[in-house]
């Protein structure tokens, strides 16, 4: 057996390394020789408190304040385990009494104010706090930082906490709010995540640093390292609802949705109030496809917070959904408030134009969906000249000659199958097809293509920018990028199939990239009718993105560019892109699927056909209408609407004449 101070040591190593498994071995094998250690009862107490054990924890500290009644450190350490098991009355007694052992203690000051506040009693939490302060003046500092971070004063909590740290640079209260400061007003990211990663190694066992952590990596799309943080943040506090709510959106961002609707369930287990978290745990239940359940999680939401029109969105979103009438009633009646914020009012917007659609009353949809559109577009940023200059300045780098130059110069690797298109055009219809097939993974909307994109020319002195960069590629150059992509589009595939679909509808101005850095990838544009495509991105809320979809002018120049660099891809790489007509794969799904298929170089297999009994997770808006088999109820939705569509109509003349014969048909029998 290790001596007294070497055991000790390992011990407390042991729980700096964040093991407390470990700590707990190092102490029951101490103390089962020598039971009277005060040191190791008290360090076994802690042990067991980050595992969650809490009643056991008590247990032991009790056990050394019985032995040892007047070391003021115990009863702060139990007043903690009390205060994590919500007992604040006894955490209060516990802290006060560690006061009175030694009034100098500054974290005991601290820790009885928290439970103060706990318990309601602000007013002497305050004094308690004060009093920490005075103790510590560094926290007090922090405080005032923190402070200015919550009044929206970023500039002066960022030059506070700054002058903590010159003093304290091992300060880590301090290096959380000024990450937070950073992450906040999108100043230095890297040094968000920096600071966050410092302050975690520096004090393993802070719990708020690894939220903190996790949630700025989630805002830097890094959701693996995302996980990992909130794994810390669970084994540390798993009674916390918040770190096991934090993990939800990890899992769910990293495309676990299992494990995601699995810890936004312990989240909820731990605290039920939490509106929030019941949406989200909704959001993850319809990605799997377990629609019922999805439905009353919103519902729990909407018990919790009536004026929460984000989740009668969420419900309208389910689109194979009806509300009951009751339900209209309660969005018709929180939007006659007068203290809704925009974002709730755009929500119960778009919620009610679902509504008032499926009752057949289209003028009222028609004027909800509106209402939230002309709102919604203030808010967003999406300049026609931009995306037109945009697309001229690649038409002219992506010629024909320029191909043709570089061609057979990328990763060979024939993995991604690309669907592009505008949203709300079939294109989940097509990846569910593909998904059906045994060699086909689905994945998601990945933004690999784009940031590759942008990351062409960004470090460059001359300020010279995607797609200008690309001039000065090399061969080597053009391989380097495909690698890129396959081993960033990795991260989000979970089998060992042959092929993955990639279906950003965004990557569409990309296609000459992807055909210089993946020239085997295939490539599949999804259609709609232009009408029924814009209604259905005019009459859509997204969660992100597709600013261009919350104004007709906007969303008919959109598509006619749209249109107009599809048709140049068509020229410069003939034979690269598949057009799928959505209405061609509803009057005719198994010639489609076979089309689909034979493109992308798969052989046939029935359950293609059979896509919506294929079981896999779908994030799309998309996603309960493709569990379902095929139907025509989407084909010429738009003269529903025709009266109020009639320019759009003009506007985009000329691309409904060059309609293929089989699409204008398919509306005729609507």
């Amino acid at each position: 057996m290790a001596p007294h101070a070497d055991s000790i040591q390992h011990a407390i190593a042991a729980m700096k390394a964040n093991r407390p498994l470990r700590t707990e071995e190092i102490c029951r094998d101490y103390l089962l020789m020598n039971p009277g250690s005060v040191q190791h009862l008290s360090l076994l107490g802690r042990a067991l408190a980050k595992q969650g054990r809490l009643d056991e924890a008590a247990a032991q500290v009790d056990q050394a304040i019985a032995l040892a009644p007047d070391v003021p450190l115990l009863y702060e350490d139990l007043g903690q385990v009390r205060a994590q098991q919500g007992r604040y009355e006894d955490a209060i007694a516990a802290f006060q009494k560690a006061i009175r052992l030694d009034p100098r203690v500054p974290s005991a000051h601290r820790k009885l104010g928290q439970a103060l506040a706990a318990a309601g009693r602000g007013d002497e939490a305050d004094r308690h706090f004060e009093s920490y302060f005075d103790r510590d003046p560094a926290a007090g500092r922090v405080a005032e930082g923190a402070d200015h971070l919550r009044a929206g004063r970023a500039d002066e909590a960022i030059q506070v906490l700054r002058g903590v740290l010159r003093d304290h640079p091992d300060n880590v209260d301090a290096m959380r709010h000024l990450a937070i400061a950073y992450w906040r007003e999108k100043k230095k990211p890297g040094d968000a995540e920096a600071w966050l990663r410092r302050a975690t190694s520096t004090a393993p066992d802070f719990t708020a640093a690894w939220l903190s952590l996790g949630l700025v990596l989630l805002d830097h799309n890094k959701p693996n390292d995302a996980i990992e943080a909130y794994r810390h943040a669970v084994a540390l506090a798993p009674d916390n609802a918040a770190a096991w709510a934090g993990a939800g959106n990890a899992y769910a961002q990293a495309g676990q949705q299992e494990a995601s609707v699995s810890a936004y369930a312990k989240s909820l287990e731990l605290n039920p109030r939490l509106a929030g978290v019941h949406m989200s745990h909704g959001h993850a239940l319809k990605t799997i496809g377990d629609h019922d359940a999805a439905l009353a999680a919103y519902r729990a939401a909407i018990a919790e917070r009536p004026r929460f029109g984000e989740v009668y969105w969420s419900m309208a979103n389910l689109k194979v959904f009806r509300f009951e009438d009751e339900e209209i009633g309660a969005m018709q009646d929180q939007l006659a408030r007068g203290d809704l914020s925009d974002s709730e009012r755009i929500h119960f917007s778009f919620a009610l134009g679902k509504g008032y659609e499926d009752k057949g009353d289209f003028d009222a949809a028609w004027s909800h969906y509106d209402a939230g559109n002309r709102l919604q577009r203030p808010l967003v940023k999406h300049d026609p000249l931009e995306l037109e200059k945009r697309h001229e300045d690649i038409r002219k780098v992506f010629n024909r000659d320029f191909l043709v130059q570089h061609a057979d110069k990328g990763h060979g690797a024939p993995d991604p199958i690309l669907i592009v298109g505008l949203p709300r055009s079939g294109s989940t219809l097509v990846e569910q097809i593909l998904a059906s097939h045994s060699q086909v993974e689905g994945t998601a909307e990945l933004p690999i293509l784009g940031q590759i994109a942008t990351s062409i020319g960004r470090f460059r002195r001359d300020d010279v920018q995607f797609p200008e960069s690309v001039l000065d590629l090399e061969g080597r150059d053009w391989h380097a990028y495909g690698q890129r992509y396959l081993e960033d589009a990795a991260r989000h595939r979970f089998t060992d199939r042959a092929f993955f679909t990639d279906k950003m509808p965004n990557n569409f101005p990309l296609l000459g990239l992807l055909h210089l850095i993946l020239p085997n990838a295939k490539i599949i544009d999804a259609r709609r009718h232009p009408l029924d495509s814009c209604l259905g991105c005019y009459k859509q809320l997204f969660a992100k993105g597709q600013n261009f979809t919350y104004d007709l002018e906007d969303l008919a120049h959109y598509y006619l560019h749209y249109d107009a660099i599809m048709t140049h891809w068509r020229d410069v790489i003939p034979g690269r892109v598949l057009t799928v007509h959505y209405e061609d794969t509803v009057t005719d799904l198994e010639g489609q699927v076979r089309r689909i298929l034979d493109h992308c170089g798969l052989s046939f297999e029935p359950g293609c056909v059979r896509f919506f009994e294929t079981r896999r997770a779908v994030r799309t808006a998309s996603s309960e209408q493709v569990r379902q088999p095929i139907y025509y109820d989407a084909v010429g939705k738009w003269r529903s609407y025709a009266e109020h569509l009639e320019w759009l109509v003009e506007d985009l003349q000329e691309v409904l004449a060059a309609l293929p014969h089989s699409v204008r048909a398919a509306h005729r029998m609507t």
